[in-house]
This record gives structure tokens, C-alpha cells and sequence, in this order.
């Protein structure tokens, strides 16, 4: 067991050396020698986990799930939001995330990985906004799946702006406004004028949402 809880923390190592490389530096100018440095882990330790550099974006891009986690909600336009708040809050917070975003959006990864990735994030909010339908949260006519579309794209480009303009200083806010742009389309009232879309709420769900996935990992 011991053996097995350093592997789990020489991999996790490993994977934020690595996503901290690929953001500072972009995929195809990350060297596994820095690498190697940030992660304070041998070679051998390396390749025994990732096989290659590919490998370690390729770990990059699906840690970022297990580091975005937010618990179930009664209310799932609120999960919705607090998924969207706790992104924000990761991305400035967290290289895996910041990483995964640019590996999915730049050059060779971008290209290979790209468009499963921004399928995925579409299909998780379709999920929720599903699940926030069936329970009478949305007005009639908002189609789950075409709204889950718009919204990740939205998201995709408050970030991309917000990194831009303003090294992603004013991130949890540009996301609570988008929110708050957005919502009002699609949900009921009743449900609307319960919704807490503040920034700030992105420093109360980030928290949890890191002990969630060190839970998770600690098995």
C-alpha cells in the first residue's frame, strides 16, 4: 500500500511538473530535462509513467477532470454555475488547468486533442442542463444540447480575453458575468432569482473542490 500511495504521488509529481512546463512554455518547446527538473523525479520514474512527452500531455489533458470537481447539487443550474466559477478559479490557481487549456487550443495538441476535448466539456454540460430540465429549471423552449454548445463557446472565448487582456487577473468575474448575461435566457425565474452568481462565490466552491479531488485520489 505505501508503495503503491508513492506511486500515486510520484505520478501526480509528475503531471504538475509537466502541465507547469507546457504552460509556461508550450507543448512543442517543453523539454522532459525541465521536466525532470520541476518534478525532482528521475528518468527512469518518468518514463515509467509516461512513456513520452505525447504521453504527458496526453496525462495533462485528463487530470484536468479529476481537478475540476464540483459535488452534486439540488439545484443543477446552480451546479452549472459553480462548475463555470470553480474552472475560473482552477485555471488562475492550477497549471494542470491552465496547461490543458492551452493544449487543447495550440499547435499539435491543439490540432490532435482539441476537438475531443471541447466534446467532452460540451457533454458535461449538456448533462447537467439535461438534468436541469427534467427538474423544471429551464424555460420550455431551451434545447439542453444547442445551449450547452453556446455556452461552452462563450466560456472558451471569455477565457481566451480575459488571458489576453488581462493575464486572467479579472477571469471569476468575466465568467459571473457571462453567467449572468446568459441565464436569464434560459432559466425559469423562480429559479433565476435563486442562483448565486457572484465572483466570489468562486473562492467558496474552489476549496471544495479541491478536497473532493484529493479525496479522489486518495482513493
Amino acid at each position: 500500500m505505501a508503495q503503491q500511495e508513492r506511486a500515486i504521488r510520484t505520478r501526480h509529481a509528475i503531471l504538475k511538473a509537466a502541465a507547469s512546463v507546457f504552460d509556461d512554455r508550450g507543448y512543442e518547446a517543453a523539454t522532459i530535462g525541465e521536466i525532470l527538473n520541476r518534478a525532482g523525479v528521475t528518468k527512469g520514474a518518468l518514463y515509467f509513467h509516461f512513456p513520452s512527452k505525447q504521453a504527458l500531455a496526453e496525462g495533462v489533458l485528463g487530470e484536468q477532470f479529476s481537478v475540476l470537481t464540483v459535488a452534486s447539487r439540488v439545484c443543477k443550474l446552480q451546479q452549472l454555475v459553480d462548475l463555470g466559477l470553480v474552472t475560473a478559479y482552477h485555471m488562475r490557481r492550477d497549471p494542470v488547468v491552465s496547461a490543458a487549456t492551452r493544449l487543447s487550443l495550440e499547435g499539435e495538441m491543439g490540432s490532435q486533442f482539441g476537438p475531443r476535448m471541447i466534446g467532452e466539456w460540451i457533454a458535461a454540460t449538456q448533462k447537467i442542463l439535461t438534468e436541469a430540465k427534467a427538474q423544471g429549471e429551464l424555460l420550455p423552449h431551451v434545447d439542453p444540447a444547442e445551449t450547452a454548445w453556446l455556452f461552452s463557446a462563450s466560456w472558451t472565448g471569455v477565457q481566451v480575453y480575459s488571458h489576453s487582456l488581462d493575464d486572467r487577473a479579472d477571469l471569476e468575474e468575466r465568467v459571473a458575468a457571462l453567467l449572468q448575461h446568459l441565464l436569464p435566457a434560459v432559466a425559469v425565474p423562480a429559479v433565476l432569482s435563486r442562483l448565486d452568481i457572484r465572483a466570489e462565490r468562486a473562492a467558496e466552491v474552489g476549496p471544495e473542490s479541491e478536497r473532493l479531488a484529493h479525496e479522489e485520489r486518495a482513493g
